[in-house]
Parts: C-alpha cells; structure tokens; sequence
C-alpha cells in the first residue's frame, strides 16, 4: 500500500541544490530505506502547511498508519502541501522569510474583490430568516403576550417574566420595562401591537452599544486572537472569518494555535483549503511558538490578517488561562502592538454561563470583540442584553459578530436592531 510513497521518494525536486539533496540524504538515507520513509518529520520545529486541495481519505488517514510512520531528522524545516504529511516537498524560501527558524509560506494569494452588494441581499435576507426561525422559541414567547390583550399591568408583568426566560437578566429587563412604562405613558398608548414595537425600538437601543465593527485597516497585519471554551465552534469560526475577511479584499493567514485537542489542526487546515489560505502549524508544539512564528510570518509575507486559534479554555481552569496569557504575551514580541484583537467565541445557547466566560476571559486578555454562535437552535438570545447591561459585572464586550449555521455564509455582523426584531418575533 506504500508503493506509491516509495516512487515519490525518488524523484527528487528539479531545481533542489546539489549539497541540500547530499545533506538531506545524509541525514534520512537510513529511515528513507524503509517503506514508510516519505512522512514528513515529526521533530521538524515549525512546519507551513499549504492548504492546497486533498481527498476526504487523506484527511481522514487511520491512526494507526500515522503512527506507523518513523519519525527522521532533516537539518531544515519542510513546506508540505497536504495535511496529512505523507509527501514531503522542499520548498527554499525566499525573500524576506528566508531567516533563522523561521518557516517559509506561501506567496500570498491575490485579494479576493468583494461582492456587489446587490449581489449580498438575497443572502441577508435569506440569513435573517434563519435567525428568525433560531430565536423562534424566545420570539413565539413573547409574540403571543401581545394578543387580544389590554395594556396594563398584567402586561407588564407577563414581559418581565418572558425577557427573564430569555436570558436577559434582571439588570436589563428591569431596565427596559422602565422605559417603556414611562414611553406608554407619555404617548398614552393603548394599542398592544403598538406597545411591541415600543418594546423593539427600546431592545435595539439597549443593544446599539454593542453593535460595531472590526477595522481590518487599521494594522498590517491585523493579529486576531482568538479565545473560547471547548464546543463554542471557534475553529469553526476561524474559517468564517477567512472568508468574509477576502471576501473584503483582504489576504489572510491562519495560525494553528491549538496544540491539545485532537484533530484541531486538521480541522483547520480544512477550513484553510476551503478558503485557499495557508495555515502555521507545529507538530504538538508550543502554541506560543505557533503563535510567534505566524506574526512573523504575516508581516514577512505582506498578509493583511494573521488569526491565532488556541486550545479551548474553560474560566475555572486557571494554569490553562495562565497559558492563554502567556501567548498573549508572546504575540507583543513579535508586534509591540499586537494583538490588535482578542475574541472570544461564546455558543448562545450557555444563556447566563456566558457571562461568567466572558468576565474570566475578559479579566484574562481584554477582549475587544465577542462572536456569538449557535443561534439556530434552543438559543433564548437574551444574553446578548445581559451583556449590554453589564449584567454580573461583566463589561458590554462588542459584538462582531453571529452565527446561525454552519454554512460558510452562516456569520454574519451583529446588527441591533434586526437582533431586537427576530428575539421578538417581529
């Protein structure tokens, strides 16, 4: 099942110097002997993955031929163009990333023009449909109190009972029920339906602090941190985020910072292949190093985005934040002024437990920016009001972006007062 491992073995690349192939088959001549020689090196310090296309079978490679493979020591680091590792390629590097310890990447790719934006409304409405019918269980809660019903204190009651089952929280419904008594009153509105769209309009004014967006500009490249428990569909987003970024006109570059959990690295090399972006990665290296070596990587290459993905961290598990810190730290001596943002991915379906991540995460590495997914399910959406309320103490973290699918479409920018129309069935 090696044979055709062993016929790349001995084409060697056409333009490789005369002493390197020597070096080469100085070091590895033993190992190379063997049927399975053609692995890439697992004692490679630092390895660029090139997310060119490969077949679901690589990526899906049985574990127990990749621990067949005998590990072989070469004086230089290797450019592989599969994930898997299965056929080495020596790529010199070139220009400005030809520097000790340093791996060589790829050419960045031509910047992706954006889309009309004609072109971008049949899939925002399309997207807006489905955050509508994600949040209809809190939407379909609070639609019906509206019905056949007088405006008075009955009404007001019912509400505060509805947005507290959605996650909002006291701070925020409190809050948000004072002012609209007091905008019921004022305009002496007797009219239930008009009472909701009251309620709209004071949901997408609490919410409008949260509603920004991130400044792709102002840094070359801009370094993106990005930080979240296990299962809040972080990598996931990583990849998103590849897209609408060259969708945007930028060229990006992926980090695969995330050196514990199993398969993580793959699963991000999928998403680099799917987006045509190359991906930094070590072999069960340190993720700091990761880190480092993709920030100078992005500013030798020109790159317009570098995003770091890290190991999924639970608040409550302090030497792993400890470790978190530290690749913050370790970002600033690659960029003084990076990373110029720290994100955290939250599920919207953990309703009040969010607040208690975003707080420790926050306290941890100030977060500039929240990307909350999962909004196509059970989520109740109110946390978001939470948030804006500085419900627990937790600071009114922006909101990047929201995802309600897996779709590469499916994240979109966080939009207050379209948020404040589908949690209310609008």
């Amino acid at each position: 099942m090696f044979s055709f491992l062993k016929r790349k073995k001995t084409a060697e690349p056409a333009g490789q110097p005369a002493t390197e192939q020597a070096q080469v088959a100085e070091t590895a001549l033993p190992a190379l002997q063997a049927d399975t020689a053609a692995s890439v090196p697992a004692a490679a310090e630092a390895q660029a993955i090139v997310a060119a296309p490969v077949s679901e079978e690589q990526v899906a490679l049985p574990e127990a031929i990749q621990a067949s493979e005998p590990s072989v020591s070469v004086p230089t680091p290797v450019e592989t163009t599969a994930p898997v590792m299965l056929e080495p390629e020596v790529v010199p590097a070139a220009g400005p990333a030809a520097m000790p310890g340093f791996t060589s990447v790829p050419e960045p790719l031509p910047a992706v023009v954006p889309a009309d934006a004609t072109e971008a409304q049949p899939a925002r409405k399309s997207w807006l449909a489905r955050l509508r019918s994600g949040l209809s269980r809190t939407g379909q809660n609070i639609s019906h109190l509206f019905v056949g019903v007088k405006v008075d204190e009955n009404l007001f009651e019912e509400l505060e009972t509805a947005l507290i089952m959605a996650d909002a929280g006291m701070e925020a419904t409190e809050s948000m029920l004072q002012a609209l008594r007091g905008r019921v009153r004022k305009e002496r509105i007797e009219d239930a339906g008009q009472v909701k769209a009251a309620l709209a309009d004071i949901l997408a004014a609490h919410l409008a602090p949260l509603q920004q967006r991130l400044d792709l500009g102002r840094a070359r490249p801009l370094t993106v941190m990005i930080a979240g428990v296990n299962g809040a569909g972080k990598t996931t987003s990583i990849g998103k985020l590849a897209h609408d970024f060259q969708r945007q006109g930028a060229s990006v570059l992926l980090a695969a910072g995330d050196t514990f959990r199993a398969a993580a690295r793959e699963q991000l090399v999928a998403w680099g292949q799917r987006n045509n972006v190359a991906v930094i990665a070590q072999d069960g290296g340190d993720p700091a190093a990761v880190a480092f070596d993709a920030v100078n990587a992005g500013r030798a290459r020109g790159m317009g985005v570098v995003m770091v993905d890290t190991a999924g961290r639970l608040p409550t598990q302090l030497h792993l934040m400890e470790e978190l810190k530290k690749i913050r730290r370790v970002i600033a001596k690659a960029d003084a002024e990076a990373p110029h943002e720290v994100l955290l991915v939250v599920d919207g379906n953990t309703g009040q437990n969010a607040l208690a991540q975003i707080k420790a995460f926050d306290e941890a590495l100030g977060l500039t920016g929240l990307v909350v997914t999962k909004l196509d399910g059970t989520a109740k959406g109110g946390i978001l009001a939470a948030v804006a309320a500085g419900s627990q103490g937790v600071r009114p973290v922006p909101v990047y972006w929201i995802g309600v699918g897996e779709g590469m479409e499916d994240l979109q920018p966080f939009d207050a007062r379209e948020f404040a129309q589908a949690l209310l069935g609008d």
